[in-house]
């Protein structure tokens, strides 16, 4: 196998064409204003990744051949560009440039602008900062680098995925996650899960697909106002993913490799010192014993992770080439929880035709598979029964013997002390129940681009993204019986997401006259979608006809097998974006598109138009504002943004049962739908100062989402009941977001051997449900778990926290009835699970060929809520309930309902198993979200390579540590993981796996 790689990388490198003879070049790079040497000055040859830096002195050493351009940048300087010629020595002078915001960012659809034309709110995350600590999940290293972000991880272990929110939460039935684009083309978001059959897990969120190592950045297009070209599918905001390319030039080869380990953060604050009266479950007794309590941390292993990559560029003036492998390979913290990635990417351009048209294309695949990635909740869950073992028994009695053998019914039983409705031996469920999730996915594109004039250009694309996943967990006979019937149970679940699209644009940009500039850009878009094809089947209760035979011939006749379509949405879009611009200081930005959606088809509203303005002035091209200021910008736009209607809305379909009957749909048809409209208005302003050394970049947001899609009950004797249907849907609602972000940058020290570069993210968003429908007094429940829920309420909060409190006297005093704390008939609103506002600061030190990197992130207000705690202290088993023990029982402030008598002690297991049981006062569990965590740290060096007389032009030898400690944290438990990736059960912790901390090192070698 290793001779076949080594031939086949033989072959590839064979391809890429060769340059001329190459040359040593030497020089010195000085400042213009006092001949002073500038060190860190990056040199490169142009179309290659052949660079390096000026050291101490200024001087830097690099190989080129005649002919080769040399690309000389500094921060605060112009950027040069030289030719090699005759002579072996190229001395540079740079000069400063004050504003220094000529850098080209990414927009929507792929089209490169200047930064500073910009009329909305943009912010870009660099390759180097992405890969910096080499997360599995490259989407968690853009956490606290960029304003306005909210980002949690999945608490499931190796293979988990994230959530992603853009200035919040927008939608009351509909999702509220960004569109992620790569390249300009939008991807698939893999919607053919069911997440309801696998304990309320995520099944990955598509990205994976996709190499960090391929990546050349990252721009968040946060609002509707930045992303109004993509249409509805844009609404929530843009994640625009631009991936390297060939260049012209040598054939350059980067070797990257790296190792991490991790190890759970906290466990659950346990006691073994009181265990359980004779054959109970709960560990009451009142006699203190000394037991053993090593088998919950050693239930845990340390986790590795290996990452390797390779990529070869290279190509001449007419064509270039780019490929990449990468492999990931990790071991959670669970037994048998693994992870396996392998990505492959192959990217081609090259011109015709005197160099008029060229044609790219490019082939993105992914392939992963993840083994028994743990359910958050307490149901099948190994971390339940963990938890709460009797502390009095003997857990390795149950570890090896896992299962004994049963002669009645001739198999291999689960061995465990108790049939319960929530603990199962974990080593049983680890591998009798075993959960498996495959994932091979292919993004493959090709685009035409045709220079018509100098000036206009046409370019065609089409993209193709197909994902085929399949999720399986069988549960053996004699798994928990509150979920698994006595023969066993299968969850199978086989479907392929595929995404058609294509694109036209015509670009055109001209100077009417000296003073006045001009770009447009007019296109349209085709897109065809079909979600979930495939087949599931789901037994549950019901259970296998013959124990652990897991086949579709062994189903009982009243399981289904659904074959189905979930979702087939086609859209077109026809679309245009015009730029004015006066004196390079006035920039007026006008779009406009017009969508016509499948899903409002037969409504009479399948065609929609929304607008978007922008307006920009450069204050500083237009006044003289001293030496002090560099630059300065104020921007305003306003956007409407039309969302479609999801599938299956307007007439909705039967579908047919396991017996063979039909399920009659009884949701009247949607005949008047109207597309939800968001409208969105955004100010910002953005000062540079001395020499661009510090930075503020401000911007303040409305946004207002209206004719929200909302099913209402239909009585009998409505026209439209027609005795068939219970409920329609309308457009009502509103939502409102209101916020504030804030990038402060600086560069505090720069000489010649240091440089230190931090960055603030500052945001704040404020939400409303204004408008719920015609029912002021209807709620939507987003998730909840007895004592807690989640609810949408008028007046409220997306994320309104509700839960039941003690039930208090005039006095503040808790009611006590028959010696039991009462609490409230219903559960009522305590806070908020979002935080008031969050804060990352990032920092990048270069001393030398040292580099130090540093990311801190804040979360600050909010609360969470602990249903593990509840019912740690409902057993018996929490630290808490020990402590209690010891003092003789719980200080209160409480009265009897009876006698008026007021209550200060209660015996310890009466209070903890009124609060604590699944039923109890939630107010008791509830937390203040607040935390301040070390999220980043990476201590590198670059190699002197010259100095080893190896053809290698670059290397650095990096440690990398990610989520190493909580600065300061409330909550018993790591508030920033996510039980869902989903809208629903957020701030809940359910027995979710414990937050880990990793710590490795990484090698890149460039050739």
């Amino acid at each position: 196998m290793t001779r076949k790689l080594l031939l086949f990388f033989a072959l590839l490198l064979g391809t890429f064409p060769l340059m001329a003879q190459e040359k040593t070049i030497t020089g010195t790079v000085t400042a213009a204003s006092d001949g002073t040497p500038l060190p860190g000055v990056n040199v490169l040859v142009q179309g290659t990744t052949n660079g390096t830096q000026t050291d101490f002195d200024g001087n830097y050493t690099i190989e080129a051949a005649d002919g080769d351009i040399l690309v000389f940048s500094y921060i605060g300087t112009r950027s040069q560009n030289i030719a090699v010629g005759d002579s072996d020595t190229v001395d540079v002078v740079m000069v400063e440039d004050a504003s220094q915001l000529d850098e080209v960012v990414v927009t929507a659809l792929g089209i490169k602008r200047d930064e500073k034309t910009l009329t909305y709110a943009q912010q870009t995350v660099r390759s180097d900062e992405l890969t910096k600590t080499r997360d599995p999940n490259f989407m968690n290293s853009i956490s606290g680098k960029a304003a306005g972000v909210e980002i949690k991880k999945s608490s499931s272990g190796a293979g988990g995925s994230t959530k992603i929110v853009l200035r919040g939460n927008k939608s009351l039935s509909g999702d509220s996650s960004p569109l992620f684009v790569v390249d300009g083309v939008p991807m698939a978001n893999n919607k053919g899960g069911q997440p309801g059959m696998w304990g309320g897990t995520d099944g990955g969120d598509g990205l994976s697909a996709i190499n960090p190592d391929d990546i050349e950045s990252i721009s968040i297009l946060r609002g509707a106002n930045a992303a109004v070209l993509y249409g509805s599918q844009g609404a929530n905001g843009v994640v625009m993913i631009t991936t390297k390319q060939g260049v012209a030039g040598k054939t350059t080869v980067s070797l990257n490799t790296g190792y991490s380990f991790e190890h759970y953060q906290e466990l659950p604050d346990l006691q073994f010192k009181y265990g359980a009266i004779g054959t109970a479950k709960e560990s009451w007794s009142p006699t203190p014993g000394d037991y053993a309590s090593e088998y919950v941390e050693n239930f845990f292993q340390t986790g590795h992770n290996f990452n390797n990559s390779v990529s070869i560029s290279g190509g001449n003036d007419k064509t270039t080439a780019y490929f990449s492998y990468a492999n990931i390979t990790s071991s959670g913290i669970t037994p048998q929880n693994k992870y396996k990635k392998n990505n492959f990417t192959f990217k081609q351009s090259t011109k015709f035709f005197n160099d008029k048209v060229t044609i790219s294309s490019g082939v993105i695949m992914g392939i992963e598979e993840t083994k028994n990635r743990l359910p958050a909740g307490y149901y099948l869950n190994p971390l339940t029964g963990l938890y709460m073992f009797p502390r009095n028994r003997n857990f390795y009695d149950f570890k090896d013997n896992y299962q004994v053998f049963n002669s009645d019914r001739n198999l291999m039983a689960q061995n465990w002390f108790v049939e319960d409705h929530h603990q199962s031996n974990p080593y049983w469920i680890i591998n009798k129940q075993p959960r498996v999730d495959d994932t091979k996915r292919i993004i493959a594109n090709a685009t035409v681009k045709w220079d018509i004039l100098d000036n206009l250009n046409v370019q065609v694309r089409g993209n193709y993204d197909y994902a085929a996943e399949k999720r399986e967990q069988q549960h053996a006979a004699t798994s928990n019986g509150t979920n698994v019937h006595p023969n066993g149970a299968w969850n199978y679940h086989k479907f392929e997401d595929q995404l058609a699209y294509t694109d036209v644009l015509l670009s055109y940009n001209t100077d009417f006259s000296e003073n006045i500039s001009f770009n447009a850009v007019l296109g349209a878009s085709y897109q065809k979608t079909k979600y979930g094809v495939g087949v599931s089947v789901g037994t549950g209760t019901l259970g296998l006809l013959y124990p652990n035979e897991y086949l579709f011939q062994n189903l009982p006749t009243n399981v289904p097998v659904n074959s189905t379509i979930d979702e087939e949405i086609s859209k077109q879009g026809a679309f245009l974006n015009a730029q004015l611009g006066y004196k390079e200081m006035l920039f007026l930005d006008i779009s406009g598109r017009n969508d016509w959606a499948s899903t409002l088809a037969l409504t009479g509203n399948d065609s929609y138009f929304y607008p978007a303005f922008g307006l920009t002035a450069i204050l500083s091209e237009m006044f003289d504002m001293g030496n002090a200021v560099s630059f300065a910008k104020l921007r305003s736009s306003y956007t409407q943004v039309a969302n479609e209607v999801p599938y299956n809305r307007i007439f909705p379909q039967h579908n047919i049962s396991a017996n063979g009957g039909v399920n009659r749909n009884t949701q009247a048809p949607f005949t008047d739908g109207k597309p939800e409209i968001i409208t969105s208005l955004e100010y910002g302003a953005d000062f540079r100062f001395f020499q661009n050394r510090l930075g503020l970049d401000f911007t303040y947001y409305s946004l207002t989402s209206t004719d929200q899609f909302i099913e209402v009950p239909l009585d009998a004797s409505d026209p439209l009941s027609q005795g068939i249907y219970t409920s329609r849907f309308i457009n009502a609602g509103e939502i409102t977001n209101k916020g504030v972000e804030l990038t402060l940058s600086a560069t505090p020290v720069r000489n010649d051997n240091f440089q230190w570069v931090t960055a603030f993210n500052f945001a704040k968003n404020k939400n409303e449900i204004v408008d719920i429908g015609p029912d002021d007094e209807r709620e939507i429940n987003l998730g909840s778990s007895e004592g807690y829920a989640s609810k949408l309420v008028e007046g409220g909060a997306f994320n309104d926290l509700y839960v039941f409190k003690f039930l208090r006297d005039d006095q503040g005093r808790i009611i006590f009835e028959d010696g039991s704390p009462r609490k409230t008939e219903l559960r009522e609103l305590i806070g908020n699970l979002d935080a008031d506002w969050s804060l990352g600061w990032n920092n990048n030190v270069t001393f030398g060929r040292l580099n130090f990197g540093m990311l801190i992130n804040a979360k600050i207000g909010g609360n969470v809520f602990s249903q593990t705690e509840s019912m740690l202290d409902g057993a018996g088993v929490s630290q808490r309930t020990a402590d209690a023990r010891d003092a003789g029982g719980v200080a209160v402030n409480g009265v009897d309902q009876a006698s008026g008598s007021a209550i200060t002690t209660v015996d310890a297991e009466t209070w903890y198993r009124a609060i604590g049981d699944r039923n109890g006062v939630g107010e008791a569990y509830v937390y203040d979200r607040t935390n301040i965590n070390l999220s980043q740290l990476s201590l590198g060096y670059d190699i002197n390579v010259e100095k080893m007389n190896l053809p290698i032009q670059g290397a650095t030898l990096s440690f990398i540590a990610n989520n190493l400690l909580f600065i300061y944290k409330d909550a018993p438990f790591d508030p920033e993981l996510a039980m869902s990736t989903s809208r629903n059960a957020q701030g809940l912790d359910n027995f979710n796996l414990p937050s880990t901390a990793t710590y490795g090192f990484n090698l890149k070698v460039n050739f």
